[in-house]
């Protein structure tokens, strides 16, 4: 694995490029390369993400993770109710920085320096600025951090604490995306997007190999919050390897879940729509996924078909019914983790009674607002 490749063209550009689009500014995705999963290797490491070296963009000789690591990935499995013996949530807020961004955050960081990056930049609602800026500072490189002016205090307050420079932007989500990608025409900026870089996806999708592992299976149906695609195109792009590899034998079904205050993907999927339209953002306490204009829309939509899964939308009136149910099981989330469970109990056709449902508990409470 040596390039990037453009996702229209399908133009090769030089990873040594540090490049984060291509010409016309095409997305960039990674020039396939090969994976492979020896169990009894793997089964003999330490339970972090990095057991699966041989399925990651590293060369053998590139140890660079090694020095930047803080344990993140391999989280607990568990069955959310005993009612319910097939419904399980992953707590992926068991990461150093409290989120599940981590995963990517840690594979983007060692690959930017192991490419010789000195500054990064990022643009967040919070959650992957918070894990830039910690694996930032853990590999010893300048970073800044562009925010909406509506994030988080506590996360701002996170962002601060590693030692990033913290820009906030007024207006939307999206302005400030705008605001972070001129930033980035610096000639020595190295753009850590959790959206744009590639690299990123490569550590989401150990999510669907922990899974895999955990449950010696892949699950039937994954129910997965949505606003830039960062988990459900990981997930894919990690099924589809175990796939290749013939480690599973079918592709799990996502169930990929929006806020009906910023729903452009579940419009998009209802509509057949090969382009995913932007819409107004009317709010939504779900802040991780309020993405009105998702720039892998397409490739977002095209994964969830993929998978025979739909998108769907949820009333904003039940995300703090469903985050108080989650706390009532012992699980403090943020609101943008709350929608999985609202989807499950709203769209019940959706989960067949006797398979095996899997959710992800994204980010801790103690995070949001």
């Amino acid at each position: 694995m040596k390039h990037y490749l453009g996702t229209k063209t399908g133009r090769r550009y030089p990873i040594e490029s540090m490049a984060w689009h291509g010409d016309g500014g095409e997305l960039l995705d990674l020039e396939p390369f090969s994976v492979a999963f020896p169990l009894d290797k793997i089964r003999a490491r330490p339970g972090t993400l990095w057991r699966y070296q041989e399925a990651l963009p590293f060369d053998a000789s590139d140890d660079s993770w090694k020095s930047i690591t803080m344990g993140e990935g391999f989280t607990p499995l568990v069955q959310l109710d005993p009612e319910q013996p097939h419904l399980f949530a992953k707590v992926d807020y068991m990461m150093p920085t409290l989120s599940f961004k981590d995963r990517g955050a840690a594979v983007l960081v060692a690959k930017a320096k192991s490419l010789g990056a000195k500054h990064l930049v990022q643009d967040s609602s919070g959650n992957a600025g918070t894990s830039i800026a910690a694996y930032a500072a853990r590999a010893g490189l300048r970073c800044t951090i562009f925010v909406p002016e509506a994030t988080s205090p506590k996360k701002l307050k996170q962002i601060s604490l590693f030692g990033a420079e913290l820009r906030i932007i007024a207006g939307s989500r999206e302005a400030t995306a705008s605001a972070a990608k001129e930033f980035a025409k610096q000639d020595d900026v190295f753009y850590a997007s959790h959206v744009y870089n590639p690299f990123f996806y490569q550590g989401t999708k150990t999510y669907a190999f922990e899974l895999w592992e955990q449950l010696g299976k892949a699950p039937d149906t994954l129910i997965l919050p949505v606003g830039n695609g960062t988990l459900v195109l990981g997930c894919f792009y990690g099924f589809s390897e175990l796939l290749a590899a013939k480690m599973i034998d079918r592709l799990p079904r996502i169930v990929a879940v929006q806020s009906g205050q910023c729903d452009p993907l579940t419009r998009a999927f209802a509509n057949d729509n090969p382009v995913v339209e932007p819409v107004v953002n009317q709010g939504t306490a779900a802040e991780g996924i309020a993405i009105a204009a998702p720039a892998r829309g397409t490739q977002i939509v095209h994964a969830i078909r993929a998978s025979r899964g739909t998108i769907v939308s949820i009333a904003e009136d039940l995300i703090e019914p469903a985050r108080r149910y989650l706390a009532s099981r012992g699980y403090d989330v943020e609101p943008t983790s709350a929608v999985n469970i609202a989807a499950f109990t709203a769209y019940p056709k959706w989960f067949p009674p006797n398979e095996t449902v899997v959710l992800p508990l994204c980010g801790a409470g103690i995070k949001s607002l």
